[in-house]
């Protein structure tokens, strides 16, 4: 049997016995040639695979174990790459019986499951291979003919992609519109409200006034409303109470457990992938064997296998009761692009309880597990019943409205609760006393409060990937592969844990945008995702698809080639090489403009620009070894290296000062960023001193103590607060 990865093959080995030898590929091991485009286009755009540098030994053990085997079972991934993938490898096995390989799939890696598809082979699905061809064959050619363009035109290194460019483009508008955003000013009043003592008091929002809703543009009108209210009475005039039924999330689909692990447990689409991944190929339990917890982690289907579901059910009803147990299985609606071949993700074995196994797994490990393990229970338990309550309570012309909710039956909600976005945030009800009508209530305060309208807020790792599907733009297998991408290729950077783009990314995307409005096109690249789709129901051919795509775009690629402006910025200098004595040129990259040898590529010696912040840091000299510190540049930012690497490794980041001195040790207090990309600030003299501060420090002192103020601001408020909790000192900031 032959698997993609070597965890896969070590726990299918302790399943099938001594008469299986199991083989790991390691992924593909067939690909495009990385020194030309590698594809015939004008022989129906006929690729030209070649094994992958650096596979040559893995095919040569492969195709070795294959002629000792009376059989051979091919079992990558349950997908179109793992199609691909058993296809590549049954043609390097060409001295091999056709009949004598097979292929064999299987949703989760358990005995019965494997056992199963082992009963059950089939051959190789070409309608699946040829979809995952097409992207490939689409994705390389506009790789291989887009990037050069522009490096002619922007800078050296840049590349461009069906999808990744599209991505950068929703990131590029987003931040665009936060640009041009302007704040509107509104305030709201609210009532502070008692049927019958403080303990009661609950909060009343204005709503209306002579049945017309109201809206306050400035402190004038509010300060006029409160005006007509004094004196008036707070006089409950309508009741309205009904019951609600809240329903279960479906069990996950790779998108919504990307999303969720992001928002509950902080982990980034990648961290999320790689832990499913470990979990679905098979953890070492304290019983002794290597077992396969989750069913396979990239789908796009809600569906659950009936066995599976009858064993949720049983759980449910055992350990929470029979009134948990809705009295027909939930089947939830699939997604309209859905492969329903494959189920949701869900545990495997119901037996493995996250709290018995947790010794068994690292703490992520479990945190996922367990977030996997209490969404699916919760999907198949019964839905919770709230008794809402609305409160209309007039005083004069004036209509103010409460909201509040009471837990009837918890139902699901006593496993899990779907997170929110902070974007989608709803404001949370709270608990009513019990009112009558009519009945004259207590006013304990009445506030008005300031508010600005807000720009949308930046993607995140989980809001792009639920904008991604949203838009059809990429698959389950693609979402955290993008956003690594536009990262890696200095499109987009994170500021805290939202994207942001870069320079860079916002001129790429301005280009592409202006002279390729086709492929940057939302929909249309959405509806090549549907073709692609066709091709694997079998509606549409391979070669229709990609002419479909390739006439317009190679027409709208000759025409760029003379209309795209220049940017690249190169201006020579009179300045020499101090390495090989050429002419040092400006070039413009993706943290500012620099100097760089004009021999490049055999030349790399750069330099800051004379005058620059960089130029200046560049005086110091290693404390390890006393050579020069040199300036260097890399995808995570500036920072400095000591010149006789690689005896001396020495770098040090160039940190950004505050003004502000250390409480603790006098020195500088200085901006970093964690390896999360969030900035903190923290003592220039680290390690030795380890003050450090999440909240801006501020020049002002504490005029309550005198320590260090600082600065938080949050979507709801800002407010300068003071280093000493035991102070707790605390002001708020204007608008």
């Amino acid at each position: 049997m032959i698997v993609e990865s070597p965890a896969k093959a070590k726990t299918l080995e302790k399943f099938l016995g001594k008469d299986y030898s199991v083989e790991a590929s390691g992924g593909h091991i067939r690909d495009l040639p990385k020194k030309n485009i590698g594809i015939k286009i004008e022989n129906n755009f006929e690729p030209k695979y070649q094994i992958i540098k650096g596979k040559e030994k893995v095919v040569k053990a492969l195709i070795a174990a294959a002629k000792k085997a009376k059989m051979v079972f091919l079992a990558p991934d349950p997908d179109r790459e793992g199609e691909a993938i058993a296809w590549h490898l049954a043609a390097i096995l060409e001295g091999k019986d056709k009949d004598k390989i097979k292929r064999v799939e299987f949703n989760e890696i358990t005995k019965k499951a494997v056992l199963h598809a082992i009963e059950n082979p089939r051959e190789i699905d070409m309608k699946r291979v040829d979809a995952q061809q097409a992207r490939r064959i689409l994705d390389r050619i506009v790789g291989y003919k887009l990037s050069p363009l522009l490096w002619k035109k922007i800078r050296k290194g840049l590349s461009a992609g069906r999808v990744q460019s599209v991505a950068v483009r929703l990131i590029c508008e987003r931040e665009e519109l936060i640009k041009k955003f302007v704040p509107q000013e509104y305030w709201s009043i609210e009532a502070k409200l008692s049927p019958d003592g403080e303990e009661k008091a609950f909060i009343a929002k204005l709503l209306s006034k002579n049945g017309d809703k109201i809206s306050i543009p400035d402190k004038a009108s509010a300060d006029g409303i409160l005006k007509e209210i004094d004196n008036k009475d707070f006089i409950v005039t309508k009741i309205v109470k009904k019951e609600q039924r809240r329903n279960p999330s479906p069990p996950f689909i790779t998108s919504t457990l990307q999303q969720e692990s992001y928002r509950k447990l902080g982990f980034s689409t990648k961290k999320t992938m790689v832990l499913a991944q470990q979990l679905y190929e098979g953890i070492e339990l304290e019983k002794g064997t290597a077992t396969g917890l989750i069913s396979y982690m990239r789908t796009d289907s809600t569906r659950i296998a009936v066995e599976a579901q009858n064993e949720a059910r049983a759980l449910i009803e055992k350990e929470y009761g029979a009134k948990y147990l809705p009295k027909e299985p939930k089947i939830y609606k699939a997604k309209k692009q859905a492969q329903d071949a494959h189920e949701a993700i869900r545990p495997t074995y119901f037996d493995n309880k996250p709290s018995d196994i947790a010794g068994s797994l690292n703490v992520d490990q479990l945190k996922l597990y367990t977030l996997i393990w209490n969404r699916f229970l919760a999907s198949q338990m019964e839905s919770a019943v709230l008794d809402q309550t609305s409160v209309d309570i007039t005083a004069g012309d004036y209509v103010f409205r409460a909201n509040g909710s009471v837990i009837k039956f918890d139902g699901f909600i006593a496993v899990y609760m779907e997170g929110r976005d902070e974007e989608d945030e709803e404001e949370k009800e709270g608990i009513l006393p019990e009112m009558n009508d009519q009945q004259k209530l207590r006013m304990l305060s009445i506030d008005p409060n300031q508010h600005f309208t807000q720009p949308p807020p930046r993607f995140t790792e989980a809001s792009l990937v639920k904008e991604l599907e949203q838009d059809g733009i990429g698959r389950p297998s693609t979402y955290s592969p993008i956003i690594g991408t536009v990262q890696d290729r200095g499109y987009v950077e994170k500021e805290g844990k939202t994207l942001k783009p870069t320079e860079l990314g916002v001129i790429v995307n301005e280009q592409l945008v202006k002279h390729f409005p086709v492929i940057m096109d939302i929909e249309f690249t959405a509806h090549m995702e549907d073709e692609l789709d066709k091709i694997l129901e079998g509606s549409i051919e391979l070669v229709e698809v990609l002419k479909e795509f390739y006439d317009p775009f190679e027409k709208t690629l000759k025409e760029a080639e003379t209309g795209m402006e220049k940017i690249k910025k190169e201006i020579m200098t009179e300045e020499k090489c101090e390495k090989c004595g050429k002419p040092m040129m400006i070039r413009s990259g993706r943290f500012g403009d620099f100097m760089a040898c004009s021999g490049y590529p055999k030349c790399k010696s750069t330099k800051p620009l004379p005058g620059s912040k960089e130029a200046e840091k560049v005086e110091e000299v290693c404390e390890k070894c006393g050579k020069p510190m040199v300036f260097k540049r890399s995808r995570f930012g500036s920072f400095l290296a000591c010149s006789g690497y690689p005896d001396c490794k020495n770098i040090k980041p160039i940190l950004k000062p505050t003004g502000i001195k250390c409480p603790q040790c006098g020195g500088d207090i200085v901006e970093r960023k964690s390896k999360r990309g969030k900035i903190f600030f923290s003592c220039s003299n680290y390690p030795k001193c380890k003050f450090a501060l999440w909240n801006k420090p501020l020049e002002e002192k504490c005029p309550k103590c005198g320590g260090i103020m600082t600065e938080k601001r949050t979507k709801k408020e800002a407010k300068k607060l003071c280093v000493n909790e035991a102070c707790g000192y605390s002001e708020d900031i204007p608008n």
